[in-house]
């Protein structure tokens, strides 16, 4: 896959539209181009999912939609991407329900620690009122909605030097987090020490030692390689992650209604796919990353967890909306 940089991206974004007045009209419309940035490595089924969706799209409008993918924090953070979707430089991306909370707050509490029961119990959200109505805003307020919710795993932690068998053993430790206010809060309820840093820099982080360990789900952290900058695989299960596919609201509005259903059918299959897979790998990762070479615990879960919900929820209730942590909870 070519390698392609954010001022690559930038500047090619800027000679299109500066050029687009003065080509044919016929050339203009031979192909509708979509740019979806990926944070995600090309091995992650993410990533795998996008160019599923881009073969399919491409197969069924005979060329007419081209989706091009760029993984791997090629177009910068993903704070840069979801800023590019907002403006519109860029068509699409995936990220997390929290990171999208610093466009829209209430949209963290998707991704709020021990809210979700299991991957099916998230998957209702999608059809929530509430959600409904934050996508809604979303678009208003910011020019981007939600166009589907993906499964991204269930969340572990894992640490370079130190067992972990309760939360009184992560005291003080450097945590990685991402820079989002909720999982910041999360960290400092287990008492350790939340430190922020962007996913593409992660790998470097844990190898220099800037932090003591950090949390994602399993095929996160194993299509990223981490195993080999962490020794502990601590099964906390504290997320349960999903994902959100966003779009730029103009492009979306602006598609014809006959391109709109092929992208969202294209889309949905993908979704299904990708859900499917991650929790295929989630089944056998643990024997995998056990036979690189880390150790596995299964530390006293309550010890977690008991700290976070005393908390955070109410820490957290004047940004998500009254009852609506409650209201998730009971779908």
């Amino acid at each position: 896959m070519t390698t392609f940089t954010k001022r690559d991206f930038l500047a090619g974004s800027a000679a299109l539209a500066g050029g687009a007045i003065a080509m044919p009209s016929v050339l203009r419309a031979q192909a509708t181009v979509l740019r979806w940035g990926e944070m995600l490595p090309t091995t992650h089924p993410q990533v795998q999912m996008v160019e599923r969706i881009a073969k399919q799209v491409k197969e069924k409008s005979s060329g007419r939609i081209d989706i091009q993918a760029f993984p791997a924090g090629q177009l910068g953070s993903g704070k840069d991407m979801m800023e590019s979707v907002a403006s519109g430089a860029l068509t699409m991306t995936t990220d997390g329900a929290a990171a999208l909370g610093s466009f829209l707050p209430q949209l963290s509490v998707v991704e709020a620690p021990y809210l979700w029961r299991d991957a099916a119990h998230m998957a209702k959200v999608a059809k929530a009122p509430v959600f409904t109505q934050m996508n809604a805003e979303l678009e208003k307020k910011r020019g981007m909605r939600m166009a589907a919710v993906t499964y991204y795993g269930k969340r572990h932690l894992t640490t370079g030097s130190k067992a972990v068998k309760s939360v009184a053993d992560v005291a003080g430790l450097k945590l990685r987090v991402p820079p989002v206010d909720t999982f910041r809060a999360m960290v400092e309820a287990w008492g350790a020490k939340a430190t922020p840093v962007n996913f593409n820099e992660l790998y470097l982080a844990l190898s220099q030692g800037a932090v003591d360990g950090q949390e994602n789900p399993l095929p996160t952290i194993h299509s990223a390689k981490l195993q080999e900058v962490q020794k502990h695989l601590i099964l906390t299960g504290h997320i349960i992650t999903p994902r959100l596919v966003i779009v730029n609201g103009d492009f979306w509005k602006g598609l014809k209604d006959a391109d709109r259903s092929l992208l969202e059918a294209a889309i949905a299959e993908g979704v299904a796919w990708q859900d499917a897979e991650l929790a295929s790998q989630e089944g056998s990762l643990v024997a995998t990353l056990k036979a690189a070479g880390m150790s596995v615990t299964e530390p006293d879960l309550a010890s977690f967890s008991k700290p976070v919900l005393a908390t955070l929820p109410q820490q957290f209730e004047g940004k998500w909306g009254k009852g609506t942590w409650d209201a998730l909870a009971a779908l």
